[in-house]
């Protein structure tokens, strides 16, 4: 079957790229939708070996996929006349970063508890819940998480 369906790609995979490059006029879009309309052949390879003629199913596949990313495309430009572009994402604090790293740092249950927590808005219960622990522990990795946390935010606080 693998090899098959080697020799069908290597024959036929140039050809579909040409085809769908001069249909799309964009050559990394030809090879993407060239490589799925492949990768789709090759997850139903028993029953497209099969066809009559397999170089045509993959080919009508390759073409769907480019119409399907224009009318994609198409339509989010549409959305963007309509509605205007996006408005801008402020810059994150400055902070976050460092925050994020000393997250980083912490096990990963306190650190899961404290995300459940404090970004996610989850309950103490409702985290031990998720959690299959006791109450009791989802509060000692908050306490112990905030700690490690504040030490590794303010090593000149832990140095005195």
């Amino acid at each position: 079957m693998t090899d098959s369906f080697t020799e069908f790609y290597r024959a036929a995979y140039g050809g579909l790229v040409a085809q769908l490059y001069a249909y799309c006029g964009d050559r990394v879009e030809a090879q993407d939708a060239a490589q799925e309309a492949f990768a789709r052949a090759w997850s139903h390879w028993r029953q497209v070996s099969e066809m009559g003629d397999p170089r045509a199913w993959v080919a009508r596949v390759g073409y769907r996929l480019v119409v399907s990313r224009f009318r994609r495309i198409a339509a989010a430009a549409r959305t963007l006349v309509r509605h205007g572009p996006p408005p801008p994402v402020p810059e994150p604090d400055p902070g976050l970063a460092d925050t994020v790293a000393a997250l980083r740092g912490l096990p990963e249950a306190q650190r899961r508890a404290l995300a459940m927590f404090y970004l996610g808005g989850f309950a103490i219960t409702e985290i031990a819940r998720l959690e299959g622990a006791p109450e009791g522990t989802i509060k000692a990795r908050l306490s112990r998480g905030r700690q490690a946390l504040a030490a590794a935010l303010s090593p000149e606080v832990t140095a005195r």
